[in-house]
């Protein structure tokens, strides 16, 4: 009965809040798998010695593509602009680093609301 219950629930969000959520879970899982991918290329490369070359940069850059693809399907099923995405964290940024470049303090003190 719970998972019933649970299947309920998520129709109910995808039809008042349009929401995909299958979409959503496919672009959430595919996300953290393609980053895990990214992220051997660059273990490698730091910690095993495989140099940083032309098909090694070539690899990485399919494995962010891969990650590109996964992150608009997810705005997609989200029913957001991915452009709209980008100006928020842009915005979100800005108010952080007053700066305008990265900062240990404003990185580990991070105001009210600062998600």
């Amino acid at each position: 009965m719970q998972m019933y219950n649970r299947i309920i629930d998520i129709e109910t969000t995808e039809s008042k809040m349009k929401v995909n959520m299958a979409q959503l879970m496919t672009g959430a899982v595919g996300i953290c798998a393609e980053g895990g991918e990214f992220m051997e290329i660059i273990k490698k490369c730091v910690f095993q010695g495989k140099p940083m070359d032309e098909d090694t940069q070539f690899h990485a850059m399919r494995e962010l593509g891969d990650i590109m693809w996964y992150w608009m399907n997810s705005c997609s099923a989200l029913g957001i602009d991915p452009n709209d995405v980008i100006a928020e964290n842009v915005r979100k940024l800005e108010k952080r680093y007053p700066g305008g470049e990265f900062d240990p303090y404003y990185s580990e003190n991070r105001q009210d609301g600062d998600l």
